[in-house]
């Protein structure tokens, strides 16, 4: 898998979050996704299944999620725990925290 042109930045991310095998990871993946694996591995299919998801891409066009936005996105998506998508949304109290609590 060629990362963002594919899904393999969400499968080793997958391996590293979850801390799966890489078979068990793609099959995490692709039950996250909803698809399958030959679309999973289709460069042309995961560009617009990530335009269609917001989730980034290799070169994400004007108004698609970019940076922390689509790491935002993607770990709400597949359920994953990224620190810096954590750290951003506590510091911003963009995570529910209530703004008077200081």
């Amino acid at each position: 898998m060629g990362g963002l042109r594919t899904a393999g930045d969400l499968v080793a991310r997958a391996q590293m979050d979850k801390k799966l095998k890489i078979a068990d990871a793609k099959k995490y993946v692709t039950q996250k996704l909803g698809i399958d694996l030959e679309t999973m591995t289709d460069e042309c299919a995961m560009k617009e299944l990530r335009e269609k998801l917001d989730i980034g891409g290799a070169l994400s066009s004007v108004g698609h999620a970019k940076g922390i936005a689509a790491k935002a996105r993607i770990a709400a998506l597949c359920d994953f725990k990224i620190n810096c998508v954590t750290r951003f949304l506590e510091k911003t109290k963009l995570d529910g925290a209530s703004p008077t609590s200081e």
